[in-house]
């Protein structure tokens, strides 16, 4: 545990280097990767297992967001303009593309947990939740601070 510790803080000292070094998306990734391992406290075994399925659901999560953006949020700023069919194809692909991200996650759910223990799944699950907060924090005290 406190090697992990160790870690996680060199990464979070080193952060200003990468953040000279890497785009923002990749700093993000970076510190989100050194959070959860020191969250669930993986071991050597399990992260050789755990990170490939874990990748791969994010860059799947990934394409469905850029696939809403895409389809329907530059439709929805039209949403005066637009008829009652396609208001009703619009409404469609919304549910499809729900459907889509439900799908995506009880899958990953189902593959992870054959990797890590139950208990380490919903630490994940919260790991990723406090992770989003911490960042929207750091966010709005960055935005506060210009």
């Amino acid at each position: 545990m406190n090697k992990t510790l160790l870690i996680l803080f060199t990464l979070l000292l080193g952060s200003n280097w990468i953040y000279a070094q890497r785009p923002s998306g990749e700093r993000i990734k970076t510190l989100k990767v050194a959070y959860i391992t020191e969250r669930i406290n993986l071991t050597s075994k399990e992260a050789q297992s755990f990170w490939p399925i874990y990748n791969d659901f994010e860059e799947k999560k990934q394409v469905l967001r850029r696939k809403e953006r895409v389809e329907l949020r530059a439709q929805i700023e039209s949403i005066g303009n637009l008829s009652s069919e396609e208001s009703s194809s619009l409404l469609d692909k919304h549910l499809a593309i729900q459907k889509e991200k439900y799908n995506l996650e009880q899958n990953f759910i189902s593959k992870i947990k054959n990797v890590i223990t139950h208990k380490k799944t919903l630490l994940l699950l919260k790991a990723e939740e406090d992770f989003k907060k911490r960042l929207i924090q750091q966010y709005r005290k960055h935005r506060e601070n210009k």
